[in-house]
Order: C-alpha cells, then structure tokens, then sequence
C-alpha cells in the first residue's frame, strides 16, 4: 500500500524522523487556515500517488496564508497523470542549503534490504543511477542485523556525505531504519533530504509503502487505506475474501493456486499474439475452495468488468477434487442467471477430472465450453475475446 506524503509524514514524525510543521487540507479555507497556524511561507503540495507534482504545477511555494488559499485552490481537482487532487498538504517553507537522498527497500532478488544514499538529492534517483551512478550508494542490510548508528555513518560516508553532515544523515538513516521495521515497509523514502541554512537535517519529503500482507499486525494501517482511489472491483473482490487484481486485457482468469494462475496469465498473453494482441483482464485465484458461492463470486466480479470478453477457469483438482468444482461451475451459473452473458471455457485435470467434465457436459450451458489441454484452452478464450 503506498502511502500519500502527508500520511509518510506522519509516519516520519511518530519515528522520530526530523520533519516540519505539515497539515492536510481539501478546500482552500482549510489551507488558509493551516497556513495561518505556521505563520510565514509554506508549500501547498499536491497529493497524489505519481511522480513529477512539480513539473505538472501541483507543488507550489505560498508566501502568506492567502496565497496559500489562492494556490491550494488552483491545485484542488487537478489531474495529474490520471490523478485527480482531492487533498493538498500545507507545508512549512524551509532555507534549503542542499539536497540528498536517502531509501531503505527490499531487495527481493538478493532475499534482504537494500539502503541507497546520495549526495545528488530533489531529483529522480533513476536518472541520477543513469547519468552518475558514482553519486549513488547501494548497501545491502542483512535483516537479522539491521542498522546501528555505527553502520549507519558507514552507509552514509560511501555514499559521499560530507563530515559537516555524515552525522546528521546517520541519525536519520537510523530512525528510518526503525520506521521501515516498526511499520513493516517495504520502501521508505526521502527525497530531498534536506540541509537548512541553520545546519539542520530535514526529511522534506517522503515515499513509504507498506506490507499489505502484514496489515494484521496494524490495526492503524486501516485507516491509511486510500478507499477512494482503489478499483471498485478490487474493493469488491477484497470484501468476498477473493485474491483478485485487475489488469488491462480481455480474457478473464479464474484458477486454483498462485501458481497455476500466473502460469495461466502467461499462456493466455502468448495465445494472444496470435488474436490481435489479446491479454488477460485480471489475476484470480480461488485457492483450495472451489464452492458454488465462491465460483459464483469470483464470475460475478469478472463478467462485471465490461473490458472482459470471455473467460478461462483453469482448475487442476488436488484437495478441491474436479467434480467438486464443476459442481461449483453448474452452480455459480444458475445463481447468476441473466449476468453470465459471457463464453466460459473450462480446463479440468487432475483429481475426479473425469467426473468433473462430465458434469459440464451433462449441464450442457450454452456459454460452457471444455478443452482438455491448458494451451489450448488459452488459445480458445483469446480467440472467443477477439471476437
């Protein structure tokens, strides 16, 4: 789950990371009344999930609290890169003297963290790893270890970091360190990370993603949820405790098994080529239950999607035995009735499969067609989606 900034903040300040005055706002009066209570300048600063706010006019320097009203009210509701604004974070203005960069990440092809530091902060950190990547440290963490200050001035010496502010940026790095495990994060990012005129070290502005998977430790994470913003199949799917994302094809998938279904989504892109440039329209794995009421959920939220033109359940029987989910299959069409308007092409192998094809061939449902092999059932629904 990515976070807003104005939430990164929040979080930044609870961890004891160095942070100025910041407050949200969703009209112009509420950032009035936010700059009013910082006094001096502030920043008025989009929120969204994307990059290049500035570059679109969405971050924008105010010099009193009715030119922060004047400019939250230019920023609320643009689009930015497809995003509309609804919120602005009010930001205290702050003499920047220079600009770093500091994230901690986890590294999933080495299997641990990754710390990356820079001198060459307030831009792009690819564009600074392509056009000099002497300027940017990458150090792996080993989790049992984490960072200790001692390691921590390591990290930021190799980064490049001079002696006037090697200290400050290791301390940061250490309260970083313990946001990242505290919130179970897997990016927490500064960029800039800042020095003031006056020498202090400041997280001006901040990326954290965290865990979905560990939301069950956080009962606080709920409320970061940005529900707004969140597909309504996906949010419909979550509250069927179905594992559905939606991609941008047009040949649904149901299968059994993470596994078995990006296997699924693989075949079914290839089988594509040759229909167009056909692709598959989500990921959905209905695990081990294959029951009525979950097939029919999970064909529910697919045949809901208007990009869909066909679908694919790609089932290989194990503890869930075939005929249990043609049974589901037979079932789930029944219960939708007049929604199921789609074709339906059906691979079945493993336990019961015999059984299993011949309850689809005795319910005999018009939008039902079986297929033995798995390539060429992929091949079937991308040709019934070309149509």
């Amino acid at each position: 789950m990515d976070l807003f900034e104005y939430q990164a903040r929040d979080l930044f300040e609870t961890h004891g990371v160095p942070v100025l005055k910041g407050a949200v706002a969703t009209t112009p009066e509420a950032a009035f009344a936010a700059a009013e209570s910082m006094g001096g300048r502030v920043v008025v600063k989009a929120q969204v999930k994307v990059g290049g706010r500035g570059k679109a006019g969405g971050v924008k320097l105010a010099e009193n609290s009715e030119d922060a009203r004047e400019k939250a009210k230019a920023i609320l509701g643009m689009d930015i890169k497809g995003h509309t604004v609804h919120k602005v974070m009010i930001a205290q203005a702050a003499p920047i003297e220079s600009e770093y960069y500091l994230a901690i990440l986890l590294d999933r092809a080495n299997r641990s963290f990754l710390v990356m530091a820079s001198v060459s902060g307030g831009m792009e950190i690819e564009e600074v790893a392509h056009k000099t990547p002497e300027k940017l440290a990458k150090i792996n963490i080993n989790p049992n270890v984490g960072i200790s200050a001692e390691l921590a001035l390591e990290i930021v010496r190799k980064g490049g970091f001079g002696p006037d502010v090697e200290k400050g940026v290791a301390e940061v790095l250490v309260t970083l360190w313990q946001t990242f495990v505290a919130e179970d994060a897997t990016l927490v990012e500064v960029n800039p990370l800042v020095k003031t005129s006056d020498g202090k070290i400041i997280a001006l502005d901040g990326k954290v993603t965290l865990d979905d998977s560990a939301i069950f430790r956080h009962a606080d994470h709920e409320a970061l949820i940005d529900h707004d913003a969140a597909d309504p199949l996906e949010a419909l799917a979550k509250a069927k405790d179905l594992n559905y994302v939606k991609l941008d094809g047009e040949v649904g998938i149901i299968g059994n098994g993470a596994g078995l279904v990006m296997s699924t989504l693989d075949v079914v892109a290839y089988a594509g080529e040759k229909f167009g440039g056909v692709k598959p329209a989500n990921f959905l794995d209905i695990g081990g239950g294959a029951s009525a009421q979950v097939m029919a959920d999970g064909l529910s939220i697919i045949l809901g999607d208007p990009a869909v033109k066909s679908v694919f359940v790609n089932v290989f029987g194990g503890i869930t035995a075939c005929d249990a989910v043609a049974n589901g299959i037979v079932q789930a069409l029944e219960m939708l009735g007049a929604k199921a308007t789609k074709p339906i092409v059906v691979r079945l192998d493993g336990n019961n499969v015999i059984e299993g094809r011949r309850i689809l061939n005795a319910a005999a449902h018009p939008l039902v067609q079986q297929l033995d092999t798995m390539d060429g059932a992929a091949s079937r629904a991308a040709e019934l989606a070309a149509k």
